[in-house]
């Protein structure tokens, strides 16, 4: 019997080759990043990265809390001035409101002034003419108290009123027509600024016949 002669092997073939025909020993993978363990070095994957860019540090936002807190600092300062100003103009237009308020009421003081200088200044004056200028002098102003809304409170024959009137003395009433509280004269004549009583009328009512 003859012997098949042994063919010859590749000394780099047989190097190279697998070691899996080596008795008691295994082939072993080669390392793959894929299971590299999340942390490890060459293992951090896109999504951690791109959570770490998305959120920001505790000292951004708190650099991001100064520069809120700061902005509105700054807006209750701005608002704070402006009501401070709004304060101020009010108080200098209720100051002048009140030392200008009788500017056109003096302005029609003027007129009766000027006549009563007129009358005055004439030496030689009936009586007739002297009670035909003090005539004009209190039309002019009766005319400046209408202008400025000064009303003249008469109330002869009028229920009496204790807002606009202010009883001197009660009298038995004339007649039984009279009802009690009948104003019977005027003693002084009163005056309602814009219906605001700033004189009540000094009168004489009655009463009830005993």
């Amino acid at each position: 019997m003859q012997d098949n002669p042994s063919t010859p092997q590749d000394p780099e073939n047989a190097v190279a080759g697998p070691r899996s025909g080596i008795p008691g020993t295994q082939s072993e993978p080669a390392p793959s990043t894929r299971d590299t363990a999340p942390g490890s070095a060459g293992g951090i994957t896109s999504d951690v990265v791109q959570d770490e860019t998305v959120t920001p540090s505790l000292e951004e936002m708190l650099k991001a809390a100064e520069l809120k807190a700061a902005e509105h600092h700054d807006a209750w300062l701005r608002a704070k001035a402006e009501t401070e100003n709004v304060r101020r103009r009010a108080q200098e237009d209720i100051g002048k409101a009140g030392k200008f308020a009788v500017e056109k009421f003096s302005g029609e003081m003027l007129a009766v002034k000027d006549s009563l200088e007129a009358a005055l200044a004439s030496d030689n004056q009936s009586a007739e003419h002297l009670k035909e200028g003090v005539e004009l002098t209190l039309r002019q102003l009766i005319a400046a108290f209408d202008k400025s809304g000064l009303a003249e409170i008469n109330p002869l024959g009028e229920k009496f009123d204790p807002h606009k009137h202010q009883a001197i003395s009660q009298i038995e009433a004339p007649d039984a027509a009279t009802e009690a509280n009948t104003v019977l004269s005027v003693l002084q004549k009163g005056y309602a600024l814009h219906e605001r009583v700033i004189r009540p009328a000094l009168v004489v009512v009655s009463r009830a016949k005993a």
